[in-house]
């Protein structure tokens, strides 16, 4: 059997997250991110469940617009991350805002400046104060 990719879009609500995928009628929520993607998993399991091929996390991509991740994630200031990436401020704002789309290119160098940035910060540890 063939491996399944499967491609969830994430949607901010009033009561938390939602995810659905496009191909497949599968669809979860969760109070949080990280609620939302374990639902994700076990809902994509139980899809999947009659088939003989496993459905394994590598298998299952989140995909959010850039209106709902600075909405979410709102500790990456638009800013920041545009001088981080050398990009007109102005430009990821309306990005950010949802008023202007990228384009391919420009989707990928912000997302790269995003991984870079949680690169940087997974490696960080904090010092305790007495």
């Amino acid at each position: 059997m063939r491996k399944k990719k499967i491609v969830l879009t994430v949607e901010k609500t009033d009561t938390g997250f939602s995810a659905f995928a496009k191909d497949y009628p599968i669809f979860t929520t969760g109070n949080s991110i990280p609620e939302l993607i374990n639902n994700a998993y076990e809902a994509t399991e139980f899809y999947f469940e009659e088939e003989e091929s496993k459905i394994e996390a590598k298998d299952i991509k989140f995909e959010i617009d850039f209106k709902q991740f600075f909405k979410y994630y709102k500790v990456i200031n638009s800013k920041f991350l545009a001088e981080k990436i050398g990009m007109n401020p102005t430009l990821l704002s309306q990005y950010a805002s949802g008023t202007k789309k990228p384009s391919a290119k420009q989707t990928e160098k912000i997302l790269n400046g995003i991984h870079q940035i949680g690169q940087e910060l997974s490696g960080i540890n904090l010092l305790q104060t007495a």
